[in-house]
């Protein structure tokens, strides 16, 4: 299928930026600019929908004694009566951009397609923090679920992990971590939107997409020199999950993969992989879409319609285990 005509002009644009040099791409930038970059285009991008019934900033403590700022979506009150399922979102941006509020809507829209509440938090960045201190506050930020949720109203055993991009490669390998520490929150399902995952950026679709369809290869390159320490970091399964020896035994995974992306191949194959050591795939590919399609709502119909079924499939999963205050 051709790309979807929306999404060609939208391509066109960028393109015609970058031409006229309206548009600087992130290689030829410091990670503060990209940050305000891609901060000022989320706007342009996505339709944020109405401020839900409960939202509330919070923070996370972590390991090594700091904190990260999170915040809770929820469409009603959360509380220890009737606590909420929880879907614990990490937000896209190659481990350097990105912040709860590039994904704010997308995150008051999960929570409202979901019933569910949604737990966006702002792990730390590269190069201030490289690897693997996101993947940790990720790990922390589900022990926290499993320590004060059901204080804050929140069901620790109706617990989801997701993200996209870089989002997705974190919900990945938290799952694994989840598999491994049994005193975490299980997760009943993953959500994956065109995560990474391979060690090597080397496959097919790297070649066929890896330039004009939005996730360049040498920005995935300045992506991963700013987060990773050294090159002995690309076959850690907490950066590449892919590297992962067994994947036996982690959560059911929901992927969602557009067509035109250079990660797709290794969503497939990770696919494959979760398949044949035993654990249910949901493998969704979206025809004429490119990466970061989940937050283009103002682009694209089909932005809006992924999100509506990530919403229904959690809230179907989560419909199935009625939960209380008590572990």
């Amino acid at each position: 299928m051709s790309l979807h005509p929306d999404i060609a002009a939208l391509l066109e644009m960028i393109q015609l930026g970058t031409e006229t040099g309206a548009r600087v791409p992130f290689p030829q930038l410091t990670p503060a600019q990209a940050r305000a970059d891609f901060e000022a285009s989320s706007p342009l991008l996505d339709l944020d929908p109405p401020a839900l019934a409960f939202e509330r900033k919070l923070t996370l403590p972590t390991r090594d004694g700091a904190q990260i700022a999170a915040r809770l979506y929820a469409g009603q009150m959360p509380n220890c009566a009737a606590p909420l399922p929880v879907l614990l979102y990490m937000h896209g941006g190659g481990f350097v951009v990105g912040s709860l509020d590039s994904h704010q809507p997308l995150c008051r829209g999960l929570a409202s397609d979901s019933g569910a509440a949604v737990l966006s938090i702002g792990y730390r960045l590269a190069p201030e923090h490289r690897f693997p201190t996101a993947f940790e506050d990720c790990v922390d930020a589900l022990a926290w679920i499993g320590r004060e949720g059901p204080a804050a109203g929140l069901d620790p055993r109706r617990v989801a992990v997701g993200g996209d991009s870089a989002g997705g490669t974190l919900a990945a390998a938290l799952a694994i971590a989840a598999r491994d520490n049994r005193a975490l929150p299980q997760p009943l399902l993953q959500v994956l939107a065109y995560p990474g995952l391979s060690p090597e950026q080397i496959s097919q679709s790297y070649a066929d997409y890896g330039s004009g369809y939005l996730l360049e290869r040498d920005t995935v390159d300045w992506f991963f020199n700013h987060y990773l320490r050294d090159e002995s970091d690309r076959r850690d399964w907490r950066f590449a999950p892919l590297a992962a020896p067994d994947l036996s035994g982690v959560a059911p995974a929901l992927m969602l993969l557009p067509e035109f992306d250079p990660l797709i191949a290794e969503g497939r194959d990770y696919a494959e992989r979760l398949r044949a050591a035993g654990v249910a795939v949901d493998l969704k590919v979206y025809p004429g879409m490119i990466h970061e399609f989940l937050r283009m709502g103002n682009v694209v119909p089909d932005a809006l319609r992924a999100r509506a079924e990530i919403g229904a499939m959690l809230a179907e999963l989560f419909a199935q285990q009625a939960g209380d205050c008590h572990r």
